[in-house]
């Protein structure tokens, strides 16, 4: 029997829910991932951020491909996502290529079951932010990030570019674009982020922003200083927990 919409957990509306509990969509996603050429720069991107191995949490980490990525250079990989079905295939995919890595459920936007200052490392890619409804909760999601990360913790965010103009002016005033789903469900809303957005909501939390990278389609923007707030399809941004004063 579905969940009614009002158990549905915060930041978590009904077209996510459909999108996330979607037995198709976690079937075609690897593939999906396959062909992005994005989805293979943004784990570059995390190499580079994350200097050397140490702990981390994916927020949001869908089958788990950054896992399977980082995993067997050393890393202490954790993945935490709210649908059933995504974290059954990354286990999968974790035990067939024989990596160690765990995989939580759980909702980003309280990451209550995660201790304080456990990680070195968090990542939030591929515009999983953006899928969080509501700046209150997508506010609450950074908030816990900082708390879950070590003093000087690295956290690597991804967002989707409110301004690129291949939207052609949709959700111009507040950044919500809504869609139809290809596998069926609800309708899915999808935040996406000015430049400014991104960094205060990173600074007001406690981060200081270190790199700052323009992304297209297929991967890092070449020129962005050329119109790039319009060419940028998103944004990855690499920022560090400030230490106490």
């Amino acid at each position: 029997m579905p969940i009614p919409d009002w158990q549905l957990p915060p930041g978590v509306d009904r077209g996510l829910w459909d999108y996330l509990h979607s037995e198709e969509m976690v079937g075609r996603y690897d593939d999906q991932m396959a062909g992005s050429p994005l989805a293979e720069y943004d784990i570059d991107f995390c190499k580079t951020a994350f200097e050397r191995p140490g702990s981390i949490l994916d927020l949001g980490c869908g089958t788990g491909r950054l896992g399977l990525s980082l995993a067997p250079e050393g890393f202490d990989y954790t993945g935490i996502d709210l649908s059933p079905e995504m974290l059954a295939k990354a286990s999968e995919k974790a035990a067939i290529a024989g990596v160690a890595a765990k995989f939580l459920s759980g909702n980003i936007v309280d990451l209550k079951n995660v201790p304080d200052a456990a990680f070195d490392y968090a990542a939030c890619l591929f515009s999983t932010l953006g899928m969080v409804g509501d700046n209150k909760n997508r506010e609450s999601v950074i908030r816990s990030v900082a708390r879950v990360l070590k003093p000087a913790g690295r956290f690597v965010l991804h967002v989707h570019n409110r301004y690129y103009i291949g939207l052609n002016g949709k959700g111009l005033s507040t950044g919500d674009i809504t869609m139809s789903q290809a596998y069926g469900g609800a309708p899915l809303t999808l935040h996406h982020f000015s430049l400014g957005e991104a960094r205060t909501l990173l600074e007001r939390n406690g981060f200081r922003i270190e790199i700052v990278q323009s992304v297209g389609l297929n991967g890092e923007l070449k020129f962005p200083k050329c119109f790039g707030f319009l060419r940028a399809y998103g944004y990855l941004m690499a920022a560090q927990k400030e230490l106490p004063a």
